[in-house]
C-alpha cells in the first residue's frame, strides 16, 4: 500500500561519539521530510551526554539515556519502543552514513513496492574498506544468503529501513551488534519484500573510533544460525494475501534505472532475491 507524506522515525544509538553526534543530529533534522528523531545514549563517558542534553533542549528530539553501557542492540530496542512513524530507519551517530540519502531509500516503501530497504555500501560510492572488515562482511553476508535463500550484497549495513508494521512483527532480543543479523534473519523468515539501494559510505578505522571487532562477526554467525532453525514465520494471512496481489519483480524501467546508477546517472534499486508471489516460511 502506498503511503502519502509518511513520518520517518530515525533511531540513533550513541556511544562515545562526542566528535560527530552534533553534526549527525543536525543533518538528520535537516532532511526535507517529516522526521521523528529518537536518540539513545548508551552510557557514554566522553562528554556525549551533556552535549546531547544541550542539543535536545535546542532541537526538541526524543532522548533516552542508559545508566550503564548495554550495547547497540539494547539502545536500538529502547528507541524502537518509542517509534510513532510510518517507516523506521537506523542511523549511526558517526559520519559513515549519509542521512541525505533517506529520500532515495524511502521511495520504494512509499510507493508500496517494498517492505524493507537495505542501503548497500558495496553497490555505491565508498571509501576503501579495511580488508579484514570487507572479507568479514562478505563472509557473513554469503552465509546469510545461503541460510535464508536470498541474494543480499551487504547484510551488516546500518541502513535498514522498513515499514513500522515490519518492525512490530519482530520481537528483537540482541543487546550488542547481533541486532543487525537478527533483524535480517527475522525479516527473511517472514518473507517480506526486500530491496537493496546503492548508498555512499565513508568508513572509518579503529583510530577514528570504529568499535565492531572480529568477535562481533562470530556473534553474527551464531545469530544467523540460531534464528534460521528456531524462528517461526508469523505474518498474518491478510498480509500474505495482500502480497499475493503485489508483484515483487522490478519493472524494466527500474532495472534500467539501476543500470544507469552504476555509471552515476541515477539512483538505483533491485530486489534482494527472485520474485515470489507469497511469503516464505523457510
Amino acid at each position: 500500500m502506498a503511503l502519502s507524506d509518511p513520518l520517518l522515525s530515525v533511531v540513533m544509538p550513541v556511544y562515545n561519539e562526542r566528535a560527530s553526534v552534533e553534526e549527525m543530529i543536525r543533518r538528520v533534522l535537516a532532511v526535507k521530510m517529516r522526521i521523528q528523531l529518537i536518540v539513545v545514549d548508551d552510557a557514554s563517558t566522553d562528554g556525549t551526554g551533556p552535549l546531547l542534553d544541550q542539543l535536545q533542549r535546542e532541537l526538541g528530539f526524543t532522548l533516552f539515556r542508559h545508566t550503564r553501557n548495554a550495547g547497540k542492540g539494547a539502545a536500538l530496542r529502547r528507541g524502537f519502543a518509542a517509534v510513532s512513524g510510518d517507516i523506521v530507519v537506523i542511523q549511526d551517530a558517526d559520519r559513515e552514513y549519509s542521512p541525505e540519502e533517506f529520500p532515495i531509500l524511502i521511495e520504494l516503501i512509499v510507493k508500496g513496492r517494498a517492505d524493507v530497504v537495505y542501503g548497500s555500501r558495496f553497490l555505491g560510492r565508498h571509501r576503501v574498506f579495511l580488508l579484514t572488515h570487507y572479507l568479514g562482511n562478505r563472509l557473513i553476508t554469503f552465509i546469510a544468503n545461503v541460510l535464508y535463500n536470498t541474494m543480499l550484497s551487504d547484510m551488516e549495513t546500518c541502513y535498514k529501513m522498513m515499514r513500522v508494521e515490519v518492525l512490530r512483527s519482530m520481537t528483537l532480543r540482541s543487546d550488542g551488534f547481533g541486532i543487525e543479523p537478527e533483524i535480517t534473519a527475522k525479516v527473511f523468515k517472514r518473507g517480506y519484500r526486500v530491496y537493496e539501494i546503492p548508498i555512499t559510505y565513508d568508513g572509518r578505522g579503529y583510530e577514528e573510533g570504529k568499535k565492531i571487532t572480529w568477535l562481533d562477526g562470530i556473534v553474527a554467525l551464531w545469530v544467523l544460525l540460531k534464528y534460521r532453525f528456531t524462528e517461526i514465520a508469523s505474518r498474518s494471512n491478510a498480509e500474505a494475501a495482500k502480497e499475493d496481489r503485489t508483484s515483487l519483480r522490478p519493472s524494466r524501467p527500474l532495472r534500467s534505472k539501476w543500470r544507469r546508477s552504476i555509471s552515476g546517472d541515477a539512483p538505483g534499486c533491485f530486489p534482494s532475491r527472485p520474485s515470489r508471489g507469497s511469503s516464505s516460511s523457510s
